[in-house]
């Protein structure tokens, strides 16, 4: 028997499971998120570990969820030093590189910027007839190399038309500074929108050291209990990437939280298409699945004052969670959240003994909700006017009601399928919805949907039909995302072409268009098997 862990960190708790090779849960543990959130992780694993009595030789693959990335770019803390390349000359500089960033967290990843010959026009046609110029470029690229800078991101003017000038100046880069030297590009990251592209790559480049801080602690981890297992990250689609590839594209772990819930939820209710809450200690965030994944967000999106445009998942998040607090303004209104006591719950909310009225507080004294744990004694809450404790309830199920409704795109109703460790606060029926399902084992659907998770493949390319037909080109594109699947860890025979949209552009040439294609399959059994020994 085969085994494997799924953990995921969350603003709140971080969960552990370990399932078998057919993706039955042996042991689950729910731990307290720490402030370095690395102990966090450790004690989760720990805890899950020390439950169980299987052979930790047949634990072969470990898939982690985790909030790093998006802390460290809200902490400003062990981001890389970076500079950003953006090949356009002569055009293409009116507009600085990361302008819209918020000034510290410019400060913080170093503020540098290059502009270089090159690029492309919407058809493919060099902006600069000589193209990128070698000596310019060698220049830059030495200057950078004693200054300091740890990571640097190169963006080209229409670079999902043409990628070359991107890749042309990457392999100089790995000449001056190294082959093991960290290097985004956005063609592989972004859409397109230069700026957006752009910054989306110049976070991802900012974010190498961060990763690489994460799978060194979880590595050690293992270590200690002699687990020689693969490592594999959750993304944010909803499926997993190598450590190598994690490193390589960090950034695509913002945003995995709630998207391991979602597939979690979609695994325990055995349901491909409905909404998913996933109601944690301090938010409540809301997506919807179609055919089994995480419908994604078409509108560009924001990351601490950063405009990307990279995929991220559709999700509606609202500050309702176990550990909101609850108060009484002076004009007699009550509100919950948006703030949290979060991971502080056993030790500040009253029924565990300390002051602040939480939103757990009132489910438990409304007598909707039971907690079973020694430390918790409901008949703290006696004096607490229940009319609050009623207004509160109210409050959380309008403002979870709306949330669900808001994320439909549809007027019939659709199943709500809540997971999380606070869906307590959801006792009956949510407005809007075909029926409530709250699945076994959903306070750790979020770890389950990371050991669960297939990998995938994703493409999004401008084509030319010319000199061949549509379907030459859609058959290319088609073949294009399945061995991306393959190479990324897929079994063959499982991978699976799950979504496929062609998109005319209004402004480029009737003979040009943009294909967008994800496939999916399960872990080969060679990749689950293969050790790291």
């Amino acid at each position: 028997m085969i085994y494997k862990i799924g953990i995921d960190v969350g603003g709140t708790n971080t969960d552990a499971v370990i399932l078998d090779e057919n993706n039955q849960v042996i042991q689950a543990q729910k731990t307290p998120t720490t402030l370095d959130v690395e102990s966090g992780i450790f004690y989760a694993l720990e805890g899950v570990l020390e439950k169980t009595d299987i052979d930790f030789h047949y634990i072969k693959s470990v898939m982690l969820g985790t909030t790093h990335a998006t802390n460290a770019i809200i902490e400003r803390k062990e981001l890389a030093q970076i500079a950003v390349l953006r090949i356009c000359l002569p055009a293409g500089q009116a507009i600085e590189p990361m302008f819209s960033w918020d000034e510290s967290l410019k400060q913080a990843v170093g503020n540098r910027y290059y502009f270089l010959h090159g690029g492309s026009e919407f058809d493919g046609r060099p902006l600069h007839h000589k193209g990128l110029i070698e000596e310019e470029c060698i220049k830059i690229l030495e200057e950078i190399k004693n200054t300091g800078v740890e990571s640097i991101a190169i963006t080209s003017i229409f670079s999902p038309v043409l990628e070359d000038y991107e890749r042309e100046l990457a392999e100089m880069a790995k000449v001056v500074l190294g082959n093991d030297f960290p290097i985004s590009l956005s063609c592989e990251i972004g859409n397109l929108g230069l700026l957006e592209r752009e910054s989306s790559a110049a976070l991802n480049a900012s974010l190498v050291k961060v990763i690489k801080k994460v799978s060194s602690g979880l590595e050690k981890s293992l270590e200690r209990y002699g687990i020689n297992a693969n490592i594999f990250f959750a993304q944010n689609d909803g499926t997993l990437m190598s450590l190598d590839y994690a490193q390589k594209y960090p950034i695509l772990t913002i945003g995995s939280g709630p998207t391991n819930s979602i597939r979690g939820a979609a695994y325990l209710s055995e349901l491909q298409d409905c909404i998913v809450c996933d109601i944690g200690g301090t938010s409540t965030d809301i997506g919807i699945l179609v055919k089994g994944f995480p419908r994604q967000s078409s509108l560009a999106v924001d990351i601490e004052s950063v405009r990307t445009n990279f995929r991220m998942p559709d999700i509606i998040s609202i500050g309702i969670g176990g550990g909101s607090i609850v108060r009484v303004l002076a004009d007699g209104t009550v509100t919950v959240g948006p703030d949290s006591v979060g991971y502080k719950i056993r030790t500040e909310s009253i029924a565990f003994g300390g002051e602040t009225l939480t939103a757990t507080d009132c489910l438990l004294a409304s007598g909707l909700a039971t907690i079973d744990d020694s430390a918790c004694d409901v008949l703290r809450l006696a004096t607490v006017d229940p009319s609050i404790i009623e207004e509160a309830i109210t409050v959380i199920n309008q403002k979870v009601s709306i949330a669900v409704d808001k994320i439909k795109t549809k007027n019939e109703p659709l199943p709500v399928v809540l997971v999380g460790g606070g869906s307590i606060l959801i006792p009956g029926n949510i407005e809007g919805s075909s029926q409530v399902i709250r699945p076994h084992h959903s306070d750790c659907a979020n770890a389950i949907g990371a050991a669960i998770a297939q990998v995938s493949g994703e493409l999004d390319k401008i084509y030319s039909f010319e000199g061949r037909t549509r379907d030459e080109v859609v058959a290319e594109a088609k073949q294009q995302v399945i061995e991306q699947t393959i190479a990324a860890g897929a079994n063959p025979e499982s991978v699976e072409l799950i979504d496929f949209e062609e998109v005319p552009i209004a402004y480029l040439p009737s003979n040009v268009i943009r294909i967008k294609a994800k496939a999916a399959g399960e872990l080969h059994k060679t990749t689950i098997e293969m050790t790291n020994a």
